[in-house]
This record gives C-alpha cells, structure tokens and sequence, in this order.
C-alpha cells in the first residue's frame, strides 16, 4: 500500500513539475517520504542488478557511455539521465520509468552517483558492480579533504557484491590497500606509461606542463581481465583488453573522455563476461557522442558553439590540453554555487599559458574577476568581462558572428549557458 501511495503521488508530482518546465528531483524526494524503501523494491530484483559509477571526475559521460556499451549487448538499462546524482534523482528518474505496479523493464541500472550521496543508497541497494573512476581536489569545502573522498569510495567497493572496477593509475584507489579487504572481484582500466603525463594524479598535478601528446605505447601487457588505453592520435583511440588491440574513431571530444571510454569498456566487460559481443561493442563505442555540457557542440546562427565543463584544476588543465584555441574565440565563466563549490582558490592551480596567444574574448559568471584577475597573472589578454551570463553571451556571439567558439564553463554556469544558448538557437530557428 505504502509502495503503491509512492508511485501514484511521486507520478503526479513529476507530470506538475514537468508542466512547469523542471526537471525537479523533488517527486523522488516525495516518494522516499511515503515509502522509504522504494529504491530497493523497484531496482532489487533486476536480472543484472545495479551499477554504481561514482568518483570525482567524468561520472555523467562514462555513465553514457556504459549505457549505450550495454545497450550494444543487448541489454534493457535504466539510468538517470538527467544527471541528478543523488538518491531522490535516480527516485525521480525511476518514477518517469515504471508503471503503475512499479515494474522496471530493464536488465540493469547504470546510475550516476555523487561520492558522498552515494553512501545511503549502497545501504538501501546494495550495488552488484561498481566503476570508481579517480580521487581529485574538487569540492573541498564539503568534502574536507581528498583521503576523506577515497574513504568514501572504498565504502562504495565494500558494499559491491560481485565487481569492483577502479582507476589503476589512481594513487588512493588503484593501489593493493584499497582493495586489500573488499570481497569482491577488483579489476582495472588505465593508461599506457607512455599517457601518464596527458592524466597526471591529483598528487602530480605539477609533475609536467608539456601539453604535446605523446603517441608510442611503452608499456607491458596487462592482465586479460583489465583494460588499457594504450594510445592516442587526434580522435583515434587504441584499446588494449582481452589479449587484443582495437582502434576506435571516437567522436567525443576531450582526451579525459579517452580514459572515461576505457572504464566503460572495463565495467562493460565485468558486466557481460564471456558473452562480450566486441565488434558491437565498439561499434557503439565510435557512435557514442558527448553528454550534454561536456565538449556538447550547439549551432547558433549556423555556427558551432561547444560547451567544455571544468570544475577542478586537473579537469580544466586537460580541457586546455586537449582543445587546440587557434582561430577560436573563447568564453570562461566561473560560478561559486553550492554544486560548483564555493571556494574558486583552485583556479590558481591550472596553468593558463596556453591561451597567452589567443587571448579570451569575454570572462562572466559570479567570479568573473577571480578570473580575469587569474588570467591577467598568466599574461592571458581578455577583452571584456561582465558578470551577468546573458548579457556576455550576447555580447560574445555579437563580437564573433563567424567561426568556432568555446565556452569553459563551471557546472551550475554549464546550465545556465546552454539553456540561453538552447533559447536563441530556438527562437532563431523559428524565425528563419
């Protein structure tokens, strides 16, 4: 009775929200009230059970990308594609999915979690798999302090009944003493040797500054149950795993999405085993594009306008790295909300020199001049900074009609710009 009261209030609350024009994670909120234990009534009997990709950086696209590998093998996934990464967002997604007897059909759940949210949903569902992908510097001020986050995701392992897959090169996760008391199978993704400088550790953050990347594999051969990013070369990837290399042409953008596809395929692997149907799956691989925000391009006036997320110092270096800024005029705006973090103090541990030559067109957000005031000790030019995110966009798009434009952007700044972005686009289409 409870269960059922959840499903028809939680329905409800999600159709006003949604005539309303949100994608509010309230109604999940609704319905853990009424019925504490919807989660594990509606996702504790899936066939495949329930995936838990957590980690500091590049949750929402590996995610999207494990989906659409599973997919690939023929699987019914359930994910919360919204992004809402704690437990009353996946409540909410679930309420979208399920009918009224609150029946799921799907095979599997592939949910995004954030670390510490993360927490009270491994004690109400218990995960079968996990993907713990790195531990860096973001978020201190609700975090404390980074071994706090590893604690966090070897709670995550613990709970894990059948796999863990972690980051190797991680220096807090990929290392025998995390792994030392989990009762579950551990298995890796990482980098060849010769990559190491292209995803340095949140400890090496200033290991090396080169920003060329290197493209001759140096490492050994790993074991046939892990999985390996041996090279990269422009959008092309070289996977190693089960014994074998496979080139894929990718189209996401970024070299951290090269690793985030290299997780996937290792969580993909532990998930389907021998059955593994690989020509399907790097066909999905090479299909997969990017999440919305992370390197998403959105034409405006018939020219594209790509969305880079960055949020902490190694996230923004490789976005940097990875996306050349000759002929692109370039937008940066900082926010300090709750989901970026309040303290922007981080922006002074990226290097910033790689725009010394193209200068930045416009700087915005709440800590706009944080960041114009970083730019200007790095000897980066920048030719107008206004706080209001509307005014500067129109002002950006203004000042360069034509050609390639990138904006790098902090999560909540991430959705402000692409829905002023998704709004002139629209009102311009229906005028021409």
């Amino acid at each position: 009775m409870r269960h059922a009261l959840a499903i028809s209030v939680g329905k409800a609350a999600r159709w006003a929200a949604m005539r309303r024009g949100g994608g509010s994670a309230a109604p999940g909120l609704l319905a853990e009230r009424i019925d504490p234990g919807f989660l594990r009534a509606t996702l504790g009997d899936l066939p495949y059970g329930v995936v838990v990709v957590s980690g500091t950086n590049g949750k929402t696209t590996t995610t999207k990308i494990v989906v659409e590998l599973l997919q690939s093998q023929g699987l019914r996934v359930f994910t919360n594609r919204t992004g809402s990464n704690f437990s009353r967002g996946v409540v909410a997604s679930l309420l979208g999915e399920i009918d009224l007897r609150g029946r799921l059909a799907a095979d599997i759940a592939v949910l995004e979690l954030d670390e510490a949210h993360a927490i009270s949903f491994i004690a109400a569902v218990p995960p079968r798999y996990c993907l713990l992908l790195n531990v860096m510097r973001d978020q201190l001020d609700r975090f404390g302090e980074i071994d706090h986050t590893a604690r966090l995701l070897h709670k995550i392992a613990a709970a894990t009944q059948d796999t863990v897959v972690v980051n190797g090169d991680d220096p807090r996760i990929g290392v025998p003493a995390f792994a030392a008391d989990l009762s579950a199978r551990v298995r890796t993704f990482d980098t060849d040797p010769s990559l190491h400088r292209l995803f340095p550790s949140d400890d090496a953050l200033y290991s090396d500054t080169a920003q060329d990347i290197p493209t001759a594999p140096t490492g050994p051969p790993i074991n046939a149950d892990d999985t390996r990013l041996i090279s990269i070369e422009d959008h092309t990837a070289v996977f190693g795993f089960a014994g074998q290399a496979h080139t894929v042409q990718l189209q996401l953008e970024g070299v951290h999405n090269f690793l985030n596809a290299a997780a996937a395929i290792a969580l993909t692997r532990a998930v389907v085993g021998d059955r593994l149907d690989t020509p399907a799956l790097l066909r999905a691989l090479a299909a997969v594009k990017p999440a919305f925000g992370r390197g998403e391009t959105i034409m405006v006036d018939g020219q594209p306008v790509e969305l880079v997320l960055v949020k902490n110092p190694a996230g923004f270096r490789l976005s940097l790295a990875s996306f050349d800024p000759t002929g692109v005029a370039t937008m940066i705006v900082i926010n300090d909300d709750y989901a970026d973090g309040r303290d922007v103090s981080w922006l002074w541990d990226v290097s910033f020199e790689r725009l010394r030559h193209t200068g930045v067109a416009m700087v915005s957000g709440h800590r706009c001049w944080d960041m114009g005031l970083r730019l200007h000790y790095d000897q980066v030019g920048f030719d107008a900074v206004e706080e209001e995110r509307g005014p500067a966009l129109d002002a950006f798009l203004a000042a360069h009609p034509d050609g390639r434009k990138r904006i790098f952007v902090t999560y909540t700044a991430m959705l402000q710009i692409r829905d002023l972005l998704g709004q002139r686009a629209y009102v311009e289409a229906r005028v021409s």
